[in-house]
């Protein structure tokens, strides 16, 4: 395929030659072979395709079948009882589950099991708080999951089940019925923003998940290369065509962090098998814990954070020592920062989700969606790394903003190689590509409104606009 007048590099326009799935020529006015298809990209920007370093598909696909249950479609309480009555009208049966996601306490409190049975309606309900650790659920679910007097992990005031259930993913889809959701939408989605590679950080990925992700690549149902993080069982599998084993992932909370010596051991063994560490971290306290571990067990090139949600100056001189890449979330500072105004502590504030402090100082800074819990759309985020502005206007750590090119970077580097230099359009290299719809002058003005024309994975159309 040959892609006439585009804009590379912002230096001026150019003909690109697609061809075995790479780059093989570049120049002005090449001459078009024999049955050789044509695109005049009339000199919009062709760019690497774009990788999300930090995301949850099967999360995303189920999140695509759900209720919205939080800002900043839902408010209120009222607001959130009338969505989910909505939704529980369209379905064909009674007894059939209803999923929520999203949820939090600035709608409508701290609601339990008796708030869904007085406000939801009379259908089997799971509702997803924003943070994903916590799931609550209505006295029929309960009934469904025939939860007893105890021996599971819900949580109970004075003997009685409030429907609170944490941190307990797995347990929940054990006894859930079995519902296999393609990702088909969700990849043909991410590929309509130009997405071409993605790193899947869900921390219960096994081995039965790496060889679920490997048929959907074969059906054709996940277009994407994949780098899967995951759990220690993940030691023992081999990269292949279009699926990268990743770090393992450790999901720290300040409130239960594992025992030091197990964890310090956990990395131990994974970096034995090549693999890194990977550590949620939203707090200080998960951070400095993350780094005590590293260095007691040893750093390895693949070791990363996670959010780095709180990163004070003082933990700057850690993250260089232990050699880490950040994988951060821009756009968290646009969707949440008006919250992030009330619940984070003052102190904490200008050091929430940062940037430019990170690659001034030589940390290596890369970025992911960490969609469903936010906005898939990496030009939404670029654009929120560039303005740093909430919701309502408000400017939160304007120094931490980026230029409209080192936002760019955080979703072009290597899926192996987080925060390393970005890819570029050259011969040689993959055809993995995106053609935006305006030049690269006129995206810079607002990267949120950007518009994919078509993306390329390995030389093939994988979105035509």
């Amino acid at each position: 395929m040959l892609i006439r007048r585009v804009e590379l590099d912002a230096a001026g326009l150019a003909d690109v030659r697609i061809e075995a799935g790479g780059i093989t020529a570049i120049g002005a006015q090449l001459a078009r072979q024999r049955d050789e298809a044509e695109l005049d990209a009339e000199g919009a920007a062709l760019l690497p395709g774009l990788h999300d370093h930090h995301l949850h598909l099967r999360s995303l696909a189920a999140a695509r079948a759900s209720v919205a249950c939080g800002p900043p479609q839902i408010q209120t309480g009222t607001a959130l009882a009338a969505a989910l009555h909505a939704a529980a009208a369209t379905l064909d049966q009674h007894g059939v589950w209803l999923r929520g996601i999203g949820y939090h306490e600035s709608v409508a409190g701290e609601i339990d099991r008796d708030w869904l049975d007085q406000h939801g309606p009379a259908q089997p309900l799971r509702i997803q708080h924003r943070s994903g650790r916590l799931w609550l659920l209505n006295s029929l679910a309960l009934q469904q999951l025939e939860v007893g007097e105890g021996g599971d992990p819900l949580e109970r005031l004075a003997g009685r089940c409030t429907g609170r259930l944490y941190d307990a993913d797995d347990w929940l889809r054990s006894r859930l019925p079995r519902q296999r959701i393609s990702l088909h939408p969700v990849s043909q989605l991410l590929a309509s923003y130009g997405v071409t590679g993605v790193t899947d950080t869900t921390p219960q990925n096994g081995r039965d998940s790496w060889h679920d992700f490997a048929a959907a690549q074969a059906r054709g149902e996940l277009l994407q290369q994949l780098m899967l993080m995951g759990d220690g069982s993940l030691d023992a599998v081999q990269d292949q065509p279009g699926l990268l084993r990743g770090a393992r992932k450790f999901h720290l909370h300040e409130h239960e962090l594992p025992a030091f010596d197990t964890l310090c051991a956990e990395i131990r063994q994974s970096h034995r098998a090549g693999r890194g560490a990977a550590f949620h971290c939203v707090t200080r306290t998960d951070l400095v814990f993350a780094l005590a571990a590293l260095c007691e067990a040893g750093g390895h090139a693949g070791d990363r954070i996670e959010h780095a949600s709180v990163t004070p100056p003082e933990l700057l001189s850690g993250l260089l020592a232990q050699g880490l890449t950040v994988v951060a979330q821009p756009h968290f500072i646009h969707e949440r920062g008006d919250q992030y105004v009330q619940d984070v502590a003052a102190e904490d504030q200008p050091w929430l989700y940062r940037l430019r402090g990170l690659l001034d100082a030589g940390v290596p800074l890369a970025a992911g969606s960490d969609a469903p819990f936010g906005d898939p759309d990496p030009w939404a985020a670029m654009q929120a790394a560039v303005s740093r502005r909430s919701r309502s206007g408000t400017v939160m750590g304007a120094d931490e903003a980026l230029t409209p090119e080192q936002a760019l970077a955080l979703f072009s580097s290597p899926l192996a190689a987080p925060g390393s230099a970005a890819r570029r359009v050259a011969v040689g290299q993959p055809a993995d590509l995106c053609l935006l719809d305006r030049s690269w002058a006129e995206a810079r003005r607002d990267l949120a409104a950007v518009r994919v024309r078509q993306t390329w994975r390995d030389g093939l159309s994988i979105f035509v606009r």
